[in-house]
């Protein structure tokens, strides 16, 4: 083929990728509504373990979840830190019109996170003993966390590749079959978590083996869809090198510092409730943590939707284009968190009462919990997606700052200090502290980003 075909080629398809799209309020929600709803249904699977865990097992099976969720944030951490900075890499490159270097880049991108979740998956059974002590699961809690954690890393790969198709279908401009396939893995996670829990009677065993199973219908279909060739962006011989993979790991350290960040507070949590209330506590703080995943995936699923069209107008220096994706996307964020934080005040007895099954004593105190914690999502949203924001448009240090000011380093200074003066209040209380605080931060940010022109042109990304 000549060289002026494949220019002609490459430069129809970038006609027709649906990231070049003209964006008002409503075709911008439009296009993020998938991911919104795929965020949402991945949630959905997420905590279905522990609901299904706390009603048909116990609250030590519930605790031990979350003794171990360290180790789930750093897989999905690892996925998400290669598929937000690739993204943004790769959506760059299809708005400047280099669309064979971007599908070699998603390619190498692609693979790299299968082989970093098979890396994973065998140092983690190796040290598995060691990992679950070191985590300070207490004698009760070991026999739980061993079993769910080795049945989880058995399924690293998957829950790695899933998490990059979420974000590079997206990219791919199929928003609408990445929700798909999470609506699928959604139910099928309920459906075995029913089986395998409450008629099989696998214990926390089954709640794991149903959870692995749901991170292989995306990464299954999700590769089957780019070995197709119907989009744009495909597999295709990948130039290896360690450029892209560097720039990706770069563009998305602020994504891997909050999943980071998240399991070290997780274990700081743990660590005080455990202190303060025994196994109860454990169990209370493993309901608001889960809750406030749940909460927050509105606010993740619309940054992860917007994050390619910001990244592929950087790329094709639409600077006036670029500022009214912005404003439209802080004026929806804004409106989302305030619907969350009525939610999370008026409705936390209902939800905590969903996680807590029939003790009522980590009913009581997740419900006091909420009343306080609720205040944190007035903030979360903004922080969330400026984030991501900046992410997309390959800032990766005002993103990793904002990530990880509120996912570590303002709670790991509240929690050190809030409960040695209000005891289990200060817990509470150091979430919402640290997201007003990052918040502020997140302003400052935004005001030096303007005052320097950034949202006017692209001088990093691509």
């Amino acid at each position: 083929m000549s060289n002026s075909a494949e220019i002609k080629r490459t430069e129809k398809k970038t006609e027709n990728n649906p990231l070049a799209e003209v964006y008002n309020a409503v075709t911008l929600i439009r296009f993020a509504f998938p991911s919104m709803v795929m965020v949402v249904f991945m949630g959905f699977y997420t905590i279905a373990d522990t609901v299904f865990v706390a009603r048909f097992v116990n609250t030590d099976a519930l605790s031990s979840i979350n003794i171990v969720c360290p180790v789930i944030n750093l897989i999905v951490g690892l996925g998400t830190m290669l598929a937000a900075g690739g993204s943004a890499v790769v959506a760059a490159k299809m708005g400047s019109g280099k669309i064979r270097e971007a599908c070699c880049d998603f390619t190498l991108i692609v693979l790299a996170g299968a082989a970093l979740g098979g890396a994973v998956m065998a140092a983690g059974l190796f040290a598995l003993d060691d990992i679950v002590r070191g985590l300070g699961a207490s004698r009760a809690l070991i026999p739980y966390c061993r079993d769910y954690l080795r049945i989880q890393l058995i399924f690293a790969a998957g829950n790695m590749l899933q998490v990059l198709y979420q974000n590079l279908l997206v990219t791919a401009g199929r928003p609408d079959l990445g929700l798909r396939l999470s609506v699928l893995a959604g139910i099928s996670n309920i459906v075995f978590d029913f089986i395998f829990i409450v008629l099989m009677h696998m214990g926390i065993k089954g709640a794991a083996l149903g959870t692995g199973i749901g991170y292989l219908i995306p990464a299954v279909f999700g590769t089957l869809f780019f070995l197709s060739g119907k989009s744009t962006l495909h597999f295709c011989r990948p130039r290896f090198g360690g450029t892209v993979l560097f720039k990706s790991c770069l563009n998305g350290a602020s994504e891997m510092v909050s999943q980071m960040s998240a399991a070290v507070t997780t274990f700081l949590f743990n660590s005080a409730m455990l202190s303060l209330l025994g196994e109860d506590g454990v169990a209370a703080i493993t309901v608001m943590i889960y809750s406030q995943f749940f909460l927050t995936t509105l606010y993740i699923g619309f940054s992860m939707g917007t994050a390619p069209v910001i990244s592929y107008h950087c790329g094709s220096r639409s600077g006036g284009r670029l500022r009214k994706i912005i404003v439209v996307c802080f004026c929806v964020i804004f409106t989302i968190s305030f619907a969350v934080f009525l939610i999370a005040f008026f409705a936390g007895n209902n939800i905590a009462g969903m996680f807590a099954g029939n003790n009522k004593s980590v009913f009581l105190l997740a419900e006091k919990g909420f009343s306080i914690f609720s205040f944190s999502f007035l903030f979360s949203g903004a922080n969330i997606f400026a984030s991501a924001m900046f992410t997309a448009m390959s800032d990766g240090k005002s993103s990793a700052a904002i990530s990880f000011l509120r996912t570590f380093g303002f709670v790991t200074a509240f929690i050190f200090i809030l409960p040695r003066f209000l005891q289990v209040t200060g817990v509470w209380l150091s979430i919402p502290a640290a997201e007003a605080c990052t918040f502020i931060v997140t302003l400052c940010l935004i005001c030096r980003c303007r005052k320097n022109g950034g949202f006017d042109t692209n001088a990093t990304a691509g």
